[in-house]
């Protein structure tokens, strides 16, 4: 009833409280304010899936207290341009896949040494129909057990950092993309590098590069990331080339 207004984040229900009458109420969140609007408007007092009429009203919680803000993951990234762009209107490409804790010791099974692998990534987002290009870097992080022995296991570790830094990359570079939904229907794509200015005029800063520090827990700050959306057969051939 409500994915028809717009792109759904998520829908939880749960029962009434038991000093309420019996029955449910759900929590339902949109990408987009406006569609959560529509939707409300068009749903508050209509018997939608039953007879009796369902109350729709907007949460107000965001306005009574300040929050942290946190960038959508990589998997909720793609699920946006796959619904504003389509599946073949947009696509990755992995420009460096680099591991940052040393030299690995091919004779050694398990480097049991380190504490920690960890890789940076640059990939890069391009939106062909919009002429619009986006890179984005990421820093991942996995832990190495020294309980966990075996050539499998440590296998298992690197090939995860590697796919966390993928999509930390991945959440990076959808970041500086932002999308416009016009009242038609229209999409516009902007890409914004960073919100954040320099005391530099246009003219000093032609030429450079801008480079900003990533902390090694970034991985961690943001929504919680699901390996499984991410194959590990799809992105191999394209870590071995780079290899």
């Amino acid at each position: 009833m409500f994915s028809q207004f717009g792109l759904l984040y998520s829908v939880r229900v749960f029962p009434n409280a038991a000093v309420a009458r019996p029955g449910f109420y759900a929590i339902i969140k949109f990408y987009s304010s406006r569609d959560a609007q529509r939707a409300q408007k068009a749903c508050d007092g209509k018997p939608l899936f039953q007879t009796s009429p369902v109350k729709v009203r907007l949460s107000t919680r965001h306005k009574a207290q300040q929050h942290q803000a946190f960038a959508l993951n990589s998997s909720r990234c793609q699920e946006l341009a796959n619904y504003y762009f389509g599946f073949n209107g947009w696509s990755k490409r992995i420009i460096k896949l680099q591991e940052l804790s040393g030299l690995e010791d091919d004779t050694l099974p398990v480097p049991v040494q380190r504490q920690s692998l960890r890789f940076l990534c640059a990939v890069e987002v391009v939106l062909p129909l919009y002429g619009c290009r986006s890179p984005g870097v990421g820093v991942a992080e996995e832990p190495l057990h020294q309980l966990e022995e075996g050539q499998s296991s440590y296998l298992m570790r690197r090939k995860t950092a590697q796919k966390l830094a993928v999509q930390s990359a991945l959440s990076d570079a959808f970041q500086k993309l932002a999308i416009v939904v016009l009242e038609s229907g229209k999409v516009a794509v902007e890409y914004r590098p960073s919100e954040e200015s320099l005391d530099a005029t246009s003219e000093e800063l032609h030429g450079l590069i801008q480079v900003r520090c990533l902390p090694w827990n970034q991985s961690s700050q943001g929504e919680e990331e699901c390996l499984s959306d991410f194959s590990l057969e799809e992105e191999e051939w394209k870590l071995q080339e780079l290899h």
